[in-house]
């Protein structure tokens, strides 16, 4: 299975080159300016230094899995029920990480990264949050008791993974029945947008199923506006990486109770004491009174 592993990357890596060079070359033919030089380059760094701090965590990672592997209380032995149960509990798992990553601030300090762009395009897949390898094989020890081997719950992710750099793009439509429960360019610029209407939708990497069960589902109605509702316009590595944690750093030196502060490190992003910052749920419940004041 590590030669598999292997095998992934190395196919990989030539294959993301061809498609990131085949959008830019048919972007510069329609005349879009889907991409920029120092997007790119900023992407490219950013991936690098994910990957590396990844290596460096894969041996912990095998450790940890293997360990709870040791206390499996499941076993399939039909391989294509097997593949296909990992591909789906993996996803799962992807959502609820995918999802806290959103929803709780010292994680969205780490995931904000990804979302920093305000272009999208394949490049933009590869626009890691750094330091989600410190904890990502966390939520994938469910998995190692479920009885699914450590290097194919890797292999697995890696798969996922490549399917949802093939999302980051602008170029395809909507995928008629597919969209139903697969998750689909249109449902990751939904994603991508720092419109009100989508902040903190389809969360899904694979399957869009998890969203439309967990009410984290949002169609693509309105022109995306890509990146975050506050921009922080730099191609700054140091910035890029750190600049929620800055953020955080500040809010915790305000004069407010405990419990205040422990919000502003475990609350939603956006969460403030006294309404001067406003979060994804309270910014769509005054779009809709807006609406409904309006009508």
């Amino acid at each position: 299975m590590q030669e598999i592993f292997h095998i992934l990357f190395g196919i990989a890596i030539p294959f993301s080159v061809v498609l990131i060079l085949g959008e830019m070359v048919l972007s510069s033919v329609q005349k879009r300016q889907i991409y920029s030089g120092r997007g790119t380059l900023t992407n490219v760094l950013l991936s690098t230094a994910n990957f590396g701090l990844d290596l460096l965590m894969r041996v912990v990672c095998i450790f940890v899995l293997s360990y709870f592997f040791r206390f499996h209380f499941m076993h399939i032995s039909e391989p294509w029920i097997y593949w296909l149960a990992l591909l789906i509990t993996e996803d799962i798992a992807f959502y609820f990480l995918h999802r806290v990553d959103h929803f709780c601030r010292l994680f969205w300090a780490i995931h904000v990264t990804h979302h920093s762009s305000e272009e999208f395009n394949f490049s933009v897949g590869f626009r890691s949050s750094v330091f989600q390898p410190l904890y990502r094989f966390v939520w994938f020890i469910p998995l190692s008791l479920m009885g699914f081997a450590t290097w194919d719950i890797m292999v697995m992710y890696s798969i996922t993974q490549l399917y949802g750099i093939l999302i980051h793009t602008r170029f395809v439509g909507k995928l008629g029945f597919i969209e139903w429960f697969m998750a689909t360019p249109s449902h990751h610029r939904v994603h991508h947008g720092s419109n009100v209407l989508y902040l903190d939708k389809n969360l899904g990497m694979v399957f869009i199923i998890w969203d439309r069960l967990f009410g984290t589902f949002q169609e693509e109605k309105e022109e995306v506006i890509y990146g975050l509702t506050e921009n922080i316009h730099s191609n700054n590595l140091v910035k890029i990486i750190f600049h929620e944690w800055r953020n955080i750093g500040k809010d915790l030196t305000k004069q407010v109770p405990f419990k205040a502060k422990l919000m502003y490190v475990f609350g939603p992003p956006g969460w403030s004491h006294d309404g001067s910052k406003k979060t994804s749920k309270q910014l769509r419940a005054e779009t809709d009174l807006l609406k409904k004041l309006k009508d």
